[in-house]
């Protein structure tokens, strides 16, 4: 199994984001799961792939040139995939996991958790996607999700997908449990409705 990892290149302002990406890096590893990431050397992405490393672990980064041109491209692992783009980054990433975890971050580790989240919707994978919930860090966030199925924009079995956890082995464990619901244009609309979708 590989395991896509979303992560910031800031560590952010709590001492608990960047042990969380150190633990769930060592828990990786222990669990003979392969890291995919961004492929740099900075902040949380740095700090969980030299954990998965210092315990053994398998690592790919995907990185884009411009960033391997700017010195911050992890120089310590075997498999770094360089890409020309940002999207060729994603797409690749999302092509080489089995599941998909967002650490604390900001907009870049939302919009990567979102589109697969949204493709997972649409039927295009059936991987799971899910977020390490450090001190209630994405508290806010879930109250939006929930917010969203309420208004009728987001079905509960979508809202159902993404899976919160504030430990990486309960994390790691609700992905191998996990059951994709049917693609969203095969449930039934209750007539000319499009609430939900």
């Amino acid at each position: 199994m590989r395991v896509c990892v979303f992560a910031g290149s800031s560590i952010g302002r709590r001492p608990a984001y960047l042990a969380a990406a150190r633990q769930l890096g060592r828990v990786l590893a222990e669990q003979d799961a392969g890291l995919v990431y961004g492929g740099a050397s900075v902040g949380a992405m740095g700090a969980l792939a030299d954990a998965v490393l210092a315990a053994g672990g398998r690592v790919t980064g995907v990185i884009p040139r411009s960033l391997v041109e700017r010195e911050i491209a992890h120089k310590g692992i075997d498999d770094l995939r360089v890409v020309e783009t940002m999207h060729e980054r994603k797409a690749l990433m999302a092509e080489l996991a089995d599941a998909f975890v967002a650490l604390p971050g900001g907009a870049g580790t939302l919009e990567e958790l979102f589109e697969v989240w949204t493709w997972a919707q649409l039927g295009l994978h059936a991987k799971p996607c899910g977020l390490l919930d450090v001190e209630g860090y994405y508290r806010p966030l879930r109250a939006m999700v929930e917010h969203m199925t309420a208004e009728e924009f987001l079905r509960p079995q979508y809202r159902d997908m993404l899976l919160f956890e504030a430990e990486p082995r309960a994390l790691l464990d609700g992905f191998a449990t996990y059951r994709p619901p049917a693609r969203k244009w095969e449930l039934p609309l209750n007539g000319a409705r499009t609430a939900g979708d």
